[in-house]
């Protein structure tokens, strides 16, 4: 199955990226396709999220579409001091849909080794070069379980995090 080509919205691509404006308009359109087309599951992993576009109201909204849907959300960083700090309408969202959303983090991690991603049954975007935010959009299916395999890896050696009954504390 191609993800991407239903309900009239753009296909998600399939190619290498470069440069912070590609990476975030890659978050900002999986978003957008997962909400539309009801993904049973995502990972989103990054060391912070803080190049993330996630104070945005148009990726709040996308998530709070996909959660309608969605079945489960892993969310893996280093910390979550910034997310919490800077992106209110992503804590809400956080709260609302509690039941399906894993938050895990890992404080001790080299945030050079940590991998800043996109992971969902069929599409996987990862950022290799964090200063040039150069990366990969794909289906390709050995490129998406090497990616889950490494994103499990990171979910057992993280701990529960960014608790939902906390949040605003």
């Amino acid at each position: 199955m191609t993800i991407g080509h239903h309900h009239g919205g753009a296909p998600l691509p399939e190619k290498r990226f470069s440069g912070r404006v590609e990476y975030q308009q890659l978050i900002r359109d999986a978003l957008v396709c997962a909400g539309r087309e009801g993904w049973r599951e995502l990972i989103l992993c990054d060391a912070d999220f803080e190049d993330w576009p996630l104070a945005e109201r148009e990726v709040v909204d996308s998530l709070a579409a996909w959660s309608r849907h969605g079945r489960q959300i892993t969310l893996i960083a280093r910390r979550w001091d910034h997310v919490i700090r800077h992106y209110a309408r992503f804590v809400t969202w956080r709260r609302t849909w509690a039941d399906i959303i894993e938050a895990r983090g890992s404080r001790g991690a080299d945030p050079a080794e940590f991998p800043s991603a996109i992971w969902t049954p069929a599409w996987m975007m990862q950022r290799h070069d964090l200063i040039r935010w150069n990366g990969i959009a794909t289906f390709d299916a050995a490129r998406r379980l090497n990616l889950r395999q490494d994103l499990d890896e990171w979910v057992r050696q993280s701990a529960s995090a960014f608790p939902a009954s906390t949040l605003g504390l």
